[in-house]
C-alpha cells in the first residue's frame, strides 16, 4: 500500500539483514574493524556481542560480501546442534569432502585438518563465523575451542568469530570456560545508536530507495529514537509503521 503511494519498489525498513542498507555508525564501524581483525588475525577468537536487534547479523552478512577469493567462509547460523553436527556443518560450508569417512568427531576433525592444511599451502585462509552463539552449550563451545588447535608452527588454520547477545559474554567468562576466554584476542560490544546516528540511519535507508529526506520530521525522529532506544531493528519497525 505505502510503496505505491511513495513510489518505491521495496520496503527500506525491512528487518531482513540486507547488506545493501547497512549504515556504518561509529559503533558499527568499530565492530566491523574487530570482525576484519578476526579474519586477518593469526590467533585466537574474536567475540562480538550486542543487544537484540543492534545489527550484528547484518554486519556479519556485509563482511561475508567483502571477503576475497583467498578466504573460505563457513557460516553457522544455528549453533543449537551437537558437536558432530557442528563439525559436519563446517565441513559442508567449506566444501570438505566427507563422503568416504565416518561421521565421528575424530574423522570429521581429521578431514577438516587435511583440508585446512591444503588450503594454507595454497596461500588461502578459512574463517568460521558462528552467529547466535549465546545458544551454544558448554560442550559445543569446548569443541569450537579445540578447533583452534588446528595449526601450523606459526599460524592458526581456522580463524573463529563468535557473535551473540550480551549473555554470551557472561557465559564465556564463567570459570569452566576460562580456557576459551583466554584465547579471545579481541572483544567488542555493539551498543545502540545515539539520536544523531538514528537520524542519519533513517535518512541513509530512505535515500537508498529514493524516499525524500523530509519524510520524517525532526520531531518524528526524536520520538522514534525515544521508543526504539537506538536499536536498528526497532527503528525499522517503527519507520515502516509510520510509512503505512
Amino acid at each position: 500500500m505505502y510503496r505505491e503511494f511513495f513510489g518505491i519498489a521495496e520496503n527500506p525498513f525491512s528487518n531482513t539483514p540486507d547488506p545493501k542498507y547497512i549504515y556504518m555508525s561509529e559503533r558499527h564501524s568499530e565492530a566491523m574493524a574487530h570482525l576484519v581483525f578476526g579474519v586477518e588475525g593469526g590467533s585466537g577468537f574474536v567475540l562480538l556481542t550486542g543487544e537484540v536487534g543492534t545489527g550484528k547479523t547484518t554486519l556479519c552478512r556485509y563482511l561475508a560480501e567483502q571477503l576475497g577469493d583467498d578466504i573460505k567462509l563457513a557460516l553457522c547460523l544455528n549453533p543449537r546442534i551437537s558437536e558432530t553436527d557442528l563439525l559436519a556443518t563446517i565441513c559442508d560450508e567449506l566444501g570438505v569432502d566427507r563422503s568416504n569417512i565416518s561421521q565421528s568427531i575424530k574423522d570429521l576433525t581429521g578431514a577438516l585438518n587435511t583440508f585446512l592444511l591444503d588450503l594454507y599451502a595454497d596461500g588461502k585462509r578459512a574463517v568460521l563465523i558462528i552467529d547466535e552463539a549465546q545458544n551454544m552449550s558448554f560442550e559445543l563451545l569446548e569443541q569450537v575451542r579445540l578447533l583452534t588447535n588446528l595449526e601450523t608452527t606459526h599460524n592458526k588454520l581456522l580463524q573463529i568469530i563468535l557473535i551473540g547477545q550480551p549473555e554470551l559474554k557472561d557465559h564465556i567468562d564463567e570459570f569452566k570456560l576460562r580456557q576459551l576466554s583466554q584465547r579471545i584476542s579481541a572483544r567488542y560490544h555493539l551498543d545502540p545508536m545515539t539520536v544523531g546516528e538514528t537520524k542519519n540511519y533513517i535518512l541513509h535507508r530512505s535515500s537508498i530507495i529514493g524516499l525524500s529526506d523530509d519524510i520524517f520530521s525532526s520531531g518524528a525522529i526524536d520520538e522514534i529514537f525515544k521508543h526504539a532506544r537506538g536499536i536498528p531493528r526497532l527503528i525499522n519497525s517503527i519507520c515502516e509503521r509510520c510509512l503505512l
